[in-house]
């Protein structure tokens, strides 16, 4: 399996895409961030902040601003690793139990 990348987010799990699924995103579900994977990649490791999804408890959110927008990284996690569902520009921080907040 080819991973396009492999990060350890700021909630120490190594997260990770395949290069296969990292198209589809970028292809199918958010064409906007192709060529954004430098900003996927600080948002997991340096996140503003990080919340707990409210319909499942093992999916996690990771915001970081850029410009007037931030970039959501939406994360399962599992047995002490995790990977991307789904990213894409926000205007704003959804609601859900907050588990990180940068200071």
């Amino acid at each position: 399996m080819e991973y396009h990348f492999e990060v350890l987010s700021k909630l120490n799990r190594k997260i990770r895409t395949t290069t296969r699924y990292w198209q589809k995103i970028v292809t199918l579900k958010h064409p906007v961030m192709a060529g954004q994977d430098n900003k996927v990649i600080k948002t997991l490791k340096y996140p503003d902040t990080v919340k707990l999804s409210e319909k499942d408890d093992k999916v996690f959110l990771y915001y970081k601003k850029f410009a007037e927008k931030y970039i959501c990284v939406v994360v399962r996690h599992e047995d002490g690793k995790g990977f991307v569902i789904s990213t894409f520009p926000v205007d704003k921080i959804r609601i859900g139990t907050k588990v990180y907040e940068k200071s």
